[in-house]
């Protein structure tokens, strides 16, 4: 087996995601072999690190010697059963720890497939509670702009990427959009407390005037990853949070690709002091081995549904593989690696290499931004630094970048003008300077004209 064999033989029968398949006339996959640690080895030989986790999902490093033991051995007991009516060690065991190391209040476990199931589940948990204490008039949602939550109908209606969402618009509920924090977006003098609070006044306006139709505010914390690796400021939480409350209006907190570390702290609602109404996590969860998620939820909401049968108020909504054994073991390997290990601590460090390795290009002259939080660090490119004007989407200059990065042994995945790396944990220091240097010699390509 080759490189050309296996892509020959995929594009007989695979429609890809996320992609033109047009593309591939001109632009070839790239097969995969095996991984280990940060490195993906295609059928040639050819190596590459894997600078966005693939996916954002691989947290310690591809074929983890301790995960696939754990998978191992739970293989050999149960891969799976039905979770209504029944219930297995391994998801009793991960919805305690879960349970002990997020926010404080939030108790109880809701599980789904994926992060878009996972939004799925708090949009609908919110507005049946709200349904159960006879709100009927509680039915819209808001949102912020350039925010992203999935793609399942749901999901892509709470979100506001037009990338994603604009050619869906009939088949989606109308939501109401509130211009978000972005950093990004400061103005002369401003820092990015500044900027949030600035910007929440369209929020808590939005609230007064429509708190008694609304189930609830739904927010990536802190970094808004699919909407360009967008920014912003603790601060902004910590005031939407007082204001759901004095509304009374749940907060969802999409912490599906956030969480786990990535931020700089277990989970980015940590930084705000708060604790949501609903925590989704996903992707990192099981440390990028099998789809699993979890909604997190606190006890006035689980008490909104416990009933006799007969009133009909129970939260009706299921998944085939719902809290998979096995999926559920990946998670509680995850979390014992997290215990293990200091890894809040080393992502410390190492996001401070990143730092500063990505610092030269800051005096970039196509460079307007160089964003971080934690381990998750963003290069906007722009046609003009000054105005700030960008790149024309249809020149596809982050492509120039893909490119590169796969002939100098890397996978880098830019979204649109912005190149970002969000390795996996296990990733070295000169690792990172080594992708910062591909990034830059990239950058340096796409800006030609």
């Amino acid at each position: 087996m080759n490189n050309h064999d296996l892509t020959r033989r995929d594009l007989a029968v695979v429609w890809h995601p996320c992609t033109q398949m047009k593309d591939h006339e001109h632009l070839p996959m790239t097969p995969i072999r095996r991984g280990e640690g940060v490195w993906l080895e295609d059928f040639d030989g050819n190596r590459y690190l894997d600078a966005v986790s693939s996916w954002w999902v691989n947290l310690f490093g591809h074929a983890n010697p301790y995960i696939n033991a754990a998978i191992r051995r739970q293989l050999d007991d149960l891969e799976h059963v039905i979770l209504a009516g029944f219930t297995h060690e391994p998801v009793v065991r991960l919805s305690e720890r879960l349970v002990a190391i997020t926010p404080p209040g939030l108790s109880r476990c809701f599980y789904a497939d994926n992060g878009s199931a996972a939004v799925e589940v708090a949009l609908k948990m919110s507005f049946h509670y709200w349904l159960n204490q006879g709100r009927k008039d509680k039915t819209r949602f808001i949102c912020l702009s350039n925010s992203y939550h999935g793609e399942t109908l749901g999901a892509l209606a709470v979100g506001d990427v037009p990338l994603y969402k604009s050619t869906y618009g009939p088949l989606l509920m109308e939501v109401m959009t509130v211009p978000g924090p972005d950093c990004f977006e400061r103005e002369p003098g401003e820092d990015c407390e500044q900027v949030a609070e600035r910007m929440f006044e369209a929020m808590e306006a939005t609230l007064a005037r429509h708190a008694h139709e609304t189930c609830a505010v739904i927010v990536e914390p802190l970094v808004q990853c699919a909407g360009g690796m967008r920014m912003y400021h603790p601060r902004y939480l910590q005031l939407l949070r007082e204001a759901c409350d004095r509304h009374g209006v749940h907060l969802i907190a999409d912490e599906i690709a956030v969480g786990f570390g990535r931020t700089g702290t277990l989970f980015a609602c940590e930084q705000a002091g708060i604790s949501p109404d609903f925590m989704c996590l996903s992707k990192g969860l099981t440390g990028g081995y099998l789809p699993l998620s979890v909604v997190l939820t606190h006890d006035q909401v689980y008490d909104a549904f416990y009933d006799e049968y007969t009133r009909l108020t129970a939260f009706l909504h299921s998944h085939s593989y719902t809290a998979n054994p096995l999926a559920c073991t990946a998670a509680l390997a995850t979390l014992d690696l997290f215990e293990r290990d200091d890894v809040i601590g080393r992502n410390r460090r190492l996001a401070a290499v990143m730092a500063e390795s990505l610092a030269p290009l800051k005096d970039h002259p196509h460079v307007a931004d160089v964003r971080q939080h934690g381990m998750i660090a963003a290069v906007e490119m722009v046609r003009n630094k000054t105005t700030r004007e960008p790149y024309p989407w249809q020149e596809r200059r982050g492509l120039a970048i893909y490119r590169h990065g796969l002939k100098r042994g890397a996978l880098l995945r830019p979204l649109g003008n912005v190149s970002y790396l969000m390795p996996p944990y296990v990733i070295t220091e000169e690792q990172i300077r080594f992708l910062a240097q591909v990034m830059m010699e990239g950058i340096d390509l796409a800006c030609r004209d």
